[in-house]
């Protein structure tokens, strides 16, 4: 359930070429051009407002860039069956109220065209900390961060070879962040192609082989975090983030 076919696939798990997004007269991001390799590790970080959910919406073709075109495994991403190829978890995840959180996995398994064994469900729902017993609750009965769990565990199962996860740590305790971290691990492992959105540098410092940070609109920096701490002398990738933002402001951060 955890594997991709990282024989059969393009080099290229996603393109972003030349991309733009305007609201009325607002530039949210501005000629964006990305590459994610496949089976890479991808995290995005920027502040609040910086285009991180906006560049998302525009990959799974919610919203249209006003310039630019995006792949998805070398297809259009306004061809449907580009998006066959991801699973999505979107930012403050919200199953809908009324199903029992077993009917909300038996949907998402039969939209992804997986079959989820009893075994597998209990095996995510320990590394998540969620008590199974919660597969009998209504979706209006979970905490926020049980809800984002059972989002999470329908994601993480669904066996799709890109991974597409809008702020994934949300409202999960430290423990639960542990396991999504294991899991997410064994999935870029076994090759599956993450790409995340995040305001946990530490999270994407562990995880990432590949870093993007956006801010006012665009990208200013893109590598490993290896290479964003070297190029913005930092010891962390936090101080590292901080003195590239307050570089294009003019004045570098001191340690």
């Amino acid at each position: 359930m955890f594997c991709s076919d990282a024989m059969s696939e393009p080099s290229e798990a996603l393109h972003f070429h030349g991309v733009t997004k305007r609201y009325q007269d607002a530039v949210v991001i501005a000629d964006v051009e990305l590459t994610v390799t496949a089976g890479s590790c991808t995290g995005v970080v920027g502040v609040n407002g910086a285009g991180k959910t906006t560049l998302i919406k525009c990959l799974l073709d919610f919203t249209r860039p006003d310039q630019g075109t995006i792949t998805i495994f070398d297809r259009a991403n306004t061809d449907y069956r580009a998006r066959e190829a991801l699973a999505y978890l979107p930012e403050q995840y919200q199953a809908p109220y009324y199903l029992r959180g077993r009917d909300l996995l038996q949907y998402l398994a039969r939209m992804y065209d997986v079959t989820l064994s009893d075994a597998a469900v209990s095996a995510i729902f320990q590394e998540l900390d969620l008590d199974k017993s919660a597969l009998n609750l209504p979706v209006r009965k979970y905490s926020k961060g049980m809800g984002q769990k059972l989002g999470l565990a329908g994601c993480l199962l669904s066996g799709r070879r890109l991974l597409v996860l809008d702020e994934p740590m949300s409202g999960l305790d430290p423990r639960a962040r542990v396991g999504v971290k294991k899991i997410l691990r064994r999935l870029h492992q076994a090759g599956t192609t993450l790409f995340f959105s995040s305001h946990l540098l530490a999270d994407v410092d562990e995880l990432c082989d590949h870093l993007i940070i956006l801010h006012d609109h665009e990208i200013q920096f893109q590598g490993s975090p290896q290479a964003c701490r070297e190029q913005f002398h930092a010891a962390t990738l936090e101080q590292a983030y901080m003195n590239c933002i307050q570089e294009i402001k003019g004045s570098v951060v001191t340690q």
